[in-house]
């Protein structure tokens, strides 16, 4: 089992350096930064998961600057994007910042995608929200073009530019593994056609067995080998873990409150006993 975590990095909360040094002497394998570029003051999407936004989504770092001061003091670290949304960003400029991440890294970035639950915020970069899962699939085909090819061109409904040069390309080849955050009924077909992997979050633990038979199911019929899953969100106990690494999981996630370094280093602490004992 690989171990990660994610924060919401903040202006109060442990600077991003400190936290990236203090885990990887820890043992963990990677740190995800989540993304909101703002929050619309209209609030008219409810949260998801509870009553009340809590104050980080208004207040979160960049995580591709955050995630880079991680990689000037770390050398092992896998630098996470917990989820970085796709359909707030043009492809060829967000080409080039994941290429450049992974350059400076030397080849640690997992690039975590999704297409967002905040119907305003995405209207604000001029998404239709009821064609944003159509939109990041384009736009996340022409980054792997970017990526990959010395003169790359995509033609899509969404996306449309004819041959470019781009370079850095990524250290990691082909490209960055790519980790897609969705839980609805389309999620697992969405991973097999453009993702590397699956990370969702908030799952039901009845059906979340059968959910990675089918699939690695889907993927057999697609043409593909068995697709790693990254649990995000995972509760710090081993008998979560114990029950994720039952059904398939190949890392998990643990969460950290956007806390100074005095809250969030006990936690460390009692996190990286739990690694030491699935290690």
């Amino acid at each position: 089992m690989k171990f990660g975590a994610f924060m919401f990095p903040t202006e109060y909360s442990m600077e991003p350096a400190a936290l990236g040094r203090a885990m990887e002497e820890r043992g963990y394998e990677s740190v995800f930064f989540p993304e909101h570029t703002h929050i619309p003051a209209s609030r008219l999407t409810p949260y998801p998961l509870a009553d009340e936004l809590p104050q980080e989504y208004y207040n979160a770092l960049d995580p591709f600057v955050a995630l880079s001061a991680v990689a000037a003091v770390t050398e092992r670290l896998r630098l996470g994007t917990g989820v970085c949304l796709v359909v707030e960003h043009h492809p060829i400029t967000l080409a080039k910042t994941v290429a450049t991440l992974d350059i400076v890294s030397g080849g640690r970035v997992l690039f975590g995608i999704g297409a967002g639950w905040n119907r305003e915020e995405m209207e604000n970069h001029g998404t239709d929200p009821s064609r944003r899962w159509k939109l990041m699939r384009e736009r996340i085909e022409a980054m792997k073009r970017i990526w990959t090819e010395d003169e790359a061109e995509y033609h899509g409904e969404f996306v449309d530019f004819d041959r470019i040069w781009q370079w850095p390309k990524p250290v990691q080849k082909p490209h960055p593994p790519i980790l897609l955050g969705n839980n609805p009924r389309n999620a697992l077909r969405r991973v097999v056609r453009y993702a590397d992997g699956w990370m969702p979050n908030g799952i039901n633990p009845k059906t979340f067995p059968q959910r990675i038979q089918q699939l690695n199911e889907l993927a057999e019929e697609a043409g593909r080998g068995p697709i790693p899953v990254t649990m995000f969100g995972t509760p710090p106990q081993a008998e979560a873990v114990e029950h994720f690494a039952e059904v398939g999981v190949e890392r998990c996630i643990l969460p950290l409150p956007p806390a100074p370094a005095e809250e969030v280093m006990p936690l460390l602490d009692a996190q990286a006993r739990l690694i030491e004992q699935f290690s």
